[in-house]
């Protein structure tokens, strides 16, 4: 008689061992889940880096080419076309010797642009500002993408 009272008391035993185990597996399976996500989004995180840090170094690179070569194209009273990643660029000036200009189509994607001034207003020192930019390659660099990254160049000499 004592056999049997005690098999009914080890029946709900099984069913808690086998909840339990499901329950830290499924644990487990989450927490390697969520490390994985967060490794994916890291790793794309570097990408828009590297591509907003090279369309800033592109646009600061074009302006200094053009501005170091043997006649200067940024003079007063001038809107130059320059080339830059193999199409002409009018930059405009305004005020006077402050120049802008936006280049794009950069990136291993052809979607990062850079928006470019050249500051000539001390005669003293040039002032090379280039904002690079993951995504925005249209002529205008203008995005609303949540995922946009700037990365800013500033030269002097």
């Amino acid at each position: 008689m004592n056999k049997a009272k005690n098999k009914k008391n080890e029946k709900g035993f099984v069913i808690l061992y086998a909840v339990m185990i499901s329950s830290m597996l499924l644990a487990i399976s989450l927490g390697v889940a969520n490390i994985s996500l967060k490794e994916i989004n890291f790793g794309t995180s570097a990408i828009d880096t590297n591509n907003a840090f090279f369309a800033a170094d592109t646009g600061a690179e074009c302006a200094l080419f053009n501005d170091k070569s043997t006649e200067s194209v940024f003079v007063e009273s001038s809107s130059p076309t320059i080339t830059c990643n193999g199409n002409s660029i009018t930059a405009n000036e305004s005020p006077a010797l402050y120049w802008s200009f936006i280049i794009s189509g950069l990136g291993n994607s052809g979607n990062a642009c850079a928006v470019v001034t050249v500051d000539k207003t001390d005669p003293a020192i040039t002032t090379i500002i280039s904002k690079g930019y993951n995504v925005g390659g249209d002529t205008s660099c203008v995005s609303t993408d949540s995922n946009r990254v700037e990365r800013q160049l500033e030269l002097n000499y």
